[in-house]
This record gives structure tokens, C-alpha cells and sequence, in this order.
């Protein structure tokens, strides 16, 4: 059964729609109200406040921290200054990835690492034979995400962090309300926003000076249900959704590599040995056969087979994460794992694994799409992700 996080006391009485899920054993609100747009509205034109605090957390301290992190992540972390903040995917021997998350250098030899899911046994195992010590602090730091176009006057408003020379993936630290924090310049919406770091039992005191400030900024609180529509927006992967870790996979197809997910940029094979790399290092001499990618559906021929049957067209208020197939011609050549209407570009867009040589920007394919219980094609053109990428997010 799932307890509350650090923010439950403030959380539960907001949440008047009572849908609550389990995220990593914690109640996380899926939508605040009946309905989640004026959350997702908060995310793209003013601001929107997330707990994130059943993200797993780990802090790496000591002379061969950072030799640990370029073991396992896929990027150069020699190259890593203090203060930077990395998006990575890390691998297993066979370079097929077992989760990804973020690494913060804090310090010279301190890091702070976020995962999706439990990464404690890997970390000490690769750990050997390193100066380096290694603590979960998942219930130690609580997080909030704070999100969308007026985030950052509202933090300057109660943060002490220079929040204004912040940039895009840094993270700086400061205080609010007495409370001393962490601030990164991150997020999961694809939009301007950051995410705050505090102690666990402090947490309420950062979210209620957050909370005062807010009307000014027109603040919400923000959902599970409003994050799925932007976070596909932004053309960012959601773990066990759009793919799944190698250590929770049954199958081989359901393993993916960096190149796979589309994350080949990460991918610095020019640095000393890391897990993974042998195989990483056949996979691109060889070309992988398969990518996530966005896909963008032909609105009208979606109106059309609604009008077929008399109806007007519907679409779901939130994001399916419920895989479909992807044709070319009569065969299929992938499936989508995340669709959503964007109420921001007025399109219907998602996320597919697409095999070689489909998924090239600009290939022609079809997405099924049911329509009264029957299954019709729709087609749907591959394009580049982020879907939304607003000059905000990095200027």
C-alpha cells in the first residue's frame, strides 16, 4: 500500500478528484480537479507546482566518484563541471539500457543521481574497487517541480538562488523560506522550469512559502495526468510506457539500446571503457534496427472515419499508454507506445518504435486508430521530437 510523500499533508487536500496512483510506493495525484486542463494549462501559460519526491535518489561522495559515474552512464563525465546537471541513459553488459535519469555534479567529488526506478545494488557493484561511497536518500530529499512560463519570476520571488543567471541544465543552491535548497534548471514538460531540492522534513514549509507566493503568478498544483500530455510534447520517454529496463524485460524485443531509444547523442564512445560499450560499439558499426520517434497523425483522415459513422470526432482527455501498430503498406513496422492530443499545437501526436528504415523523418507510415469498436489506419508522418520546444525552456 502506498504512503504519502513529503508534500502528502499538502497534496491529499488539494486533490478534490481523489485520483490518486501508486508511483515507486507513494500516493501521487493523477489530477487535482475532475478534469486536468487547467493543470496542463498552468504548465504551458503560467506556472505549475509537481511533487517528484518518489523519484529514487542516491548521493555519490569521495575521491573516485566521478570515476564511477563515467563507469556506468554512457556520457564523458570528465568532462562534467561542478554545478551541471546531465540527462544519461546507463546500460547492462549487452549496451541495452537499464534505466536513465539524471546525474548533478554538486561538488568536486559529490554527485547526486535520480532514477525511475531502484539502482542502490547496481551502483555498489560497480563501485568496487573505488574510494566512493554511496547513499539512497530517496526519503532524505523531497523534490518539486516547478514548471511553465512564470516559474522562474516566482522563484525569484521567494529563492534566494540566482535564479536569473541559472542556465538551461545547471543547478545552483540557495534558500527559501530559511529552508536550504537545491535548484536545477530541469524538468519532464519540455517547458521553462525547475526542479527544487530540500530536506525531507522541511518540504512543507518550501511548498507553503511556494503556495503564498503563487497567486501572483497564477500557480497550480500539477498532476501525473497534466505531466503525460507535456512530457509527450516534449518528446521525452516514460520507463516500463515506451520502453522497458533490461532487468524488468521477459523478451529480447522488449530491451532497448541508447540508439534505440533514439538517445544516440549520448552515447560518447570515444571515452574509456563503461558498461555497455562493447556491444555499443558493434551496434553502431552495424546500424540499429530500430528507433523511437515521433509521430504526427493526419487530423482530417482522424475527422473522416469519425464522419463515416456520424459522429464527430473524439479524442481521449488524456494520454493512451496503451501500444497500437504502426503500418507501411500491409505490413506492420512498429507501434506506438504514447498518443496524446496536444491541446497546445492542435494535433495528435505520438510516440512509436519504428523499425530501419521507417523511421527516417519524413516517412509516410499508418497508426491504427478505433473508431465504434473497429480498427481503421490512419496515416501519420515521422518528425522530429520535441513535438513543443519553446525558445523559453533554454534562453
Amino acid at each position: 500500500m502506498p504512503i504519502g510523500s513529503a508534500f502528502h499533508a499538502r497534496t491529499a487536500p488539494l486533490a478534490e478528484s481523489l485520483s490518486f496512483r501508486d508511483w515507486a510506493g507513494y500516493y501521487a495525484v493523477s489530477s487535482f480537479e475532475t478534469h486536468h486542463d487547467h493543470e496542463y494549462n498552468a504548465i504551458r501559460n503560467a506556472c505549475a507546482l509537481i511533487d517528484i519526491s518518489p523519484l529514487f535518489k542516491y548521493r555519490l561522495h569521495g575521491p573516485d566518484a566521478t570515476r564511477l559515474v563515467n563507469r556506468i552512464i554512457t556520457r564523458d563525465a570528465s568532462r562534467m563541471a561542478v554545478g551541471q546537471v546531465w540527462y544519461t541513459p546507463w546500460c547492462d553488459d549487452e549496451g541495452k539500457v537499464i534505466d536513465d535519469g539524471t546525474v548533478s555534479r554538486l561538488g568536486e567529488d559529490t554527485y547526486r543521481w535520480t532514477a525511475a526506478h531502484p539502482n542502490l545494488r547496481w551502483l555498489v557493484e560497480n563501485a568496487a574497487g573505488l574510494e566512493v561511497e554511496i547513499e539512497e536518500i530517496t526519503e532524505q530529499v523531497a523534490a518539486l517541480a516547478l514548471q511553465g512560463p512564470t516559474s522562474r519570476a516566482l522563484l525569484r520571488s521567494v529563492c534566494t538562488a540566482p535564479v536569473d543567471a541559472l542556465k538551461y541544465f545547471r543547478v545552483t543552491s540557495g534558500e527559501i523560506a530559511g529552508v536550504p535548497v537545491d535548484v536545477s534548471r530541469t524538468g519532464y514538460t519540455g517547458d521553462l522550469g525547475y526542479e527544487i531540492w530540500m530536506p525531507w522534513d522541511q518540504a512543507v514549509t518550501v511548498w507553503d512559502a511556494l503556495a503564498a507566493a503563487g497567486p501572483a503568478f497564477d500557480l497550480h498544483a500539477a498532476g501525473m495526468l497534466a505531466l503525460d500530455v507535456a512530457r509527450v510534447e516534449a518528446g521525452l520517454l516514460l520507463i516500463d510506457v515506451d520502453f522497458q529496463s533490461s532487468r524488468k524485460a521477459l523478451i529480447e524485443s522488449q530491451k532497448y539500446s541508447p540508439f534505440e531509444l533514439g538517445l544516440g547523442r549520448l552515447v560518447d564512445l570515444g571515452k574509456p571503457a563503461f558498461v555497455g560499450r562493447r556491444a555499443l560499439v558493434e551496434e553502431r558499426r552495424r546500424e540499429h534496427a530500430r528507433q523511437i520517434v515521433g509521430l504526427e497523425l493526419e487530423w482530417t483522415a482522424v475527422e473522416a472515419l469519425y464522419e463515416a459513422v456520424g459522429l464527430p470526432p473524439a479524442v481521449a482527455a488524456q494520454t493512451s499508454r496503451v501500444a497500437v501498430p504502426v503500418y507501411r503498406g500491409g505490413t506492420q513496422v512498429g507501434r506506438a507506445t504514447s498518443t496524446t492530443w496536444s491541446t497546445t499545437l492542435k494535433k495528435m501526436i505520438a510516440l512509436a518504435t519504428i523499425d530501419r528504415p521507417h523511421f527516417a523523418i519524413g516517412s509516410r507510415v499508418e497508426m491504427e486508430v478505433t473508431v465504434e469498436a473497429t480498427r481503421h489506419r490512419a496515416p501519420a508522418t515521422v518528425v522530429p521530437t520535441p513535438f513543443f520546444n519553446p525558445p523559453r525552456k533554454t534562453a
